[in-house]
């Protein structure tokens, strides 16, 4: 009896965590101008170390992120709340600046973190007024721009993962966006995916199913990929998922 009782209480923490790290996703409630977007995260366990975020910043400006911690699990899931709490604190008081706001987060990181820990982080601010998207990616898989006319781009610029090298120069790039124009953002569980042949479904996947997913929103694109991923991999995922999609208005 007491081990059912120990076994009951660690299964309520987890479902509690689990909680607590799924209400760091924000909602689709917040409106953008100019910009259709819509996420899934679909983890392997309890807790993971994918994650997402939407942030609004002044200037009726917003910035996205997507991030990926080293490891698995509890350990996983603590190095993702500590990089995305750290990247609210310093997103908001950087008005946006992508370098400052990754240096300060890497800083952060590098500082509280046992050696060997890390996370990919991609960090984004859309602003509607010239649809311009200025980003700073920290050693993420480049995020894919889908042109209207099917034509393909990579979002590249940046540096090494948080948390890796407490000095680390990050860059800036700079992407003009054009109506129609869809960003896929999304972490390695996505491409890493096998089928029974132990074949990767890949960025050709990844694409495929981004580009015919006929597309009407955002949310389409999402829905489209993970179902492409599960009939591919005959509905076998061994590592958490995250895709995260815009399409400009």
């Amino acid at each position: 009896m007491p081990g059912d009782v120990v076994l009951m209480e660690t299964s309520n923490e987890w479902a509690a965590a689990r909680e607590v790290q799924q209400g760091f996703m924000p909602s689709r409630s917040l409106v953008i101008d100019c910009l259709d977007y819509d996420a899934r995260c679909r983890q392997v366990q309890a807790l993971g170390g994918d994650f997402y975020d939407v942030m609004p910043l002044p200037g009726n400006r917003v910035a996205f992120a997507i991030g990926d911690a080293s490891g698995k699990g509890l350990a996983a899931a603590l190095m993702s709340a500590n990089v995305q709490s750290s990247l609210r604190t310093a997103a908001w008081f950087a008005g946006g600046d992508g370098i400052s706001a990754l240096t300060a987060v890497n800083h952060q990181v590098h500082a509280s973190s046992l050696d060997g820990r890390y996370a990919t982080l991609f960090f984004g601010v859309f602003d509607p007024a010239v649809q311009t998207l200025r980003y700073v990616n920290a050693g993420h898989h480049p995020p894919m721009v889908i042109r209207r006319d099917g034509a393909i781009s990579w979002l590249e610029t940046g540096g090494a993962p948080v948390g890796m090298f407490p000095d680390w120069p990050y860059e800036e790039g700079v992407v003009q966006l054009n109506p129609a124009d869809t960003i896929l953002a999304y972490t390695d569980g996505v491409i890493e995916i096998e089928n029974p042949r132990a074949e990767e479904w890949g960025i050709e996947g990844l694409r495929l199913a981004g580009v015919h997913s006929g597309i009407r929103c955002a949310a389409d694109v999402v829905r489209a990929i993970f179902l492409g991923m599960d009939e591919f991999s005959c509905g076998c995922q061994i590592d958490d998922a995250t895709v995260f999609a815009f399409r400009v208005q």
